[in-house]
């Protein structure tokens, strides 16, 4: 049995002083003292915060885009994800078209079993529609993947509006949560003639192509649809304040099972970032990801609304690609720029140090693992420290401080789009299905990650 003493152990309830074991895989006690025996080991957790294990609920690992295959694998992107805190994260396993979703899931299960050190579930992206995407849906929903996903912008993966309303009517029939990249695909496409068209080629061009109006409306209409199918939804990476318009003013409306996920880019960058240069002048293209970093009054507009609770969960939407060999390959035209960022390993780092002093550990554990936990279908196996759940647990120190760098990242990715922020706080201790996978942000070598059916 491993017991981690004298932690702040952190609840939905508050934070309490206590100690916790973990045995077989599950969390077996939780209490003021508990005694070892001899055989037991005692991790010494005083002045640490002991989190329930964080959840990451929107990753593409180890995927081909369209445009190239990421720089991060299941192996290398779950050890980092480890290796800052997070047990478990969601990745979008993607049935492109004339591929079937057990098609999908089949090669998914292929590419991350056997490979990680963080626990791992699959959403289902649903690139076409047809007579008999329902029935798969429901396999799907057989086989543990309780979240779907649709975009209604990129020409190879969008849905019209009639096929994304026929997806939510299946979404309600299975209970399930349809997750949306909500962008106007059309007025996205447009854009970006328009503004090559006028010479503008470089990462700038990125955010000028999709303004913050595209992505209002494709929310407002997203939730109108949703509320014409009674179908619950996820808003995926929120980034502008006339999206968050949108979806204040569908939960005016009174309507429900609404969920609100950002990001820690759009809470700390903003859109002068496509201006850096770097050593070779494409600094900005490490930004160039959909959708892209907003003016500084998103940024406020998005800390606001954490801080106010609108919002549901935070994910990073890792999806790396390397700004050498990869990312400058749209020299000369934004629109060939792999569309992505890295920040699977930096999130809880990022997050309690942009927020210190705003958000404590409750707030921090309630959007980075209950909050998740809770939509996504994992609550209350995950999510919480309590007797019966899995031993995914995350001790947290708050007086570490260090220095977030590309040269010591566990990412498989040339840089950090956090490069040289001073981080406060640290993931100390990490288990996995109470196994030890990463100390001090560095891996064990376990790989105790597990597939989480949901």
């Amino acid at each position: 049995m491993i017991i981690i003493a004298n932690g702040a152990l952190v609840t939905p309830e508050g934070l309490r002083r206590g100690d916790i074991a973990l045995d077989g895989g599950r969390i077996v006690e939780v209490a003021a003292r508990i005694e070892p025996g001899p055989s037991d080991t005692v991790e010494d957790a005083t002045g640490c915060w002991v989190l329930p294990g964080l959840i990451d609920a929107h990753t593409h690992l180890q995927c081909w885009t369209g445009m190239d295959w990421t720089a991060d694998s299941f192996e290398t992107g779950t050890r980092a994800a480890a290796c800052g805190g997070t047990t478990t994260i969601v990745d979008y396993a993607t049935a492109d078209r004339g591929v079937t979703m057990d098609e999908a899931l089949a090669e998914w299960h292929r590419r991350a079993d056997g490979a990680c050190t963080a626990n791992y579930g699959f959403h289902m992206a649903i690139a076409e529609w047809g007579d008999d995407s329902p029935g798969q849906m429901r396999r799907m929903r057989e086989a543990g993947v309780s979240s779907f996903k649709t975009y209604l912008a990129y020409d190879h993966l969008r849905l019209t509006d009639a096929e994304t309303l026929r997806c939510l009517e299946a979404v309600r029939e299975l209970d399930a949560v349809l997750c949306v990249h909500c962008e106007n695909g059309d007025v996205v496409d447009e854009l970006q003639r328009a503004v090559l068209a006028r010479g503008i080629t470089g990462p700038e061009g990125h955010p000028l192509s999709r303004p913050a109006e595209a992505e209002a409306d494709a929310v407002s209409r997203l939730l109108y649809l949703a509320s014409i199918a009674g179908a619950r939804v996820n808003v995926v990476h929120l980034s502008t304040e006339l999206g968050l318009e949108a979806v204040r003013a569908a939960r005016a409306r009174g309507q429900r099972g609404v969920f609100v996920e950002t990001c820690p880019q759009y809470l700390t960058l903003d859109d002068t970032r496509y201006l850096e240069e770097g050593d070779d002048g494409f600094a900005g293209a490490k930004y160039v990801m959909s959708p892209p970093l907003r003016k500084p009054s998103d940024v406020r507009a998005l800390r606001a609304a954490v801080l106010a609770g609108e919002v549901d969960s935070i994910a990073t939407d890792h999806c790396s690609f390397n700004l050498h060999g990869q990312k400058d390959r749209g020299r000369g035209d934004f629109t060939r720029i792999p569309n992505g960022g890295p920040g699977i390993e930096h999130r809880p780092a990022v997050m309690a140090t942009a927020f210190e002093g705003r958000l404590g550990p409750v707030e921090l554990a309630r959007l980075m693992s209950e909050g998740p936990a809770r939509v996504f279908g994992m609550w209350p196996r995950k999510g919480r420290l309590a007797p019966g759940a899995d031993a995914d647990v995350c001790v947290w120190d708050p007086r570490a401080r260090w220095t977030i760098s590309a040269a010591t990242q566990q990412q498989a990715v040339d840089y950090t789009p956090y490069e040289g922020m001073e981080a406060h706080g640290r993931a100390h201790l990490v288990y996995v299905g109470g196994v030890l996978a990463a100390r001090d942000g560095a891996p064990t070598g376990a790989r105790p990650g597990t597939y989480v059916s949901r």
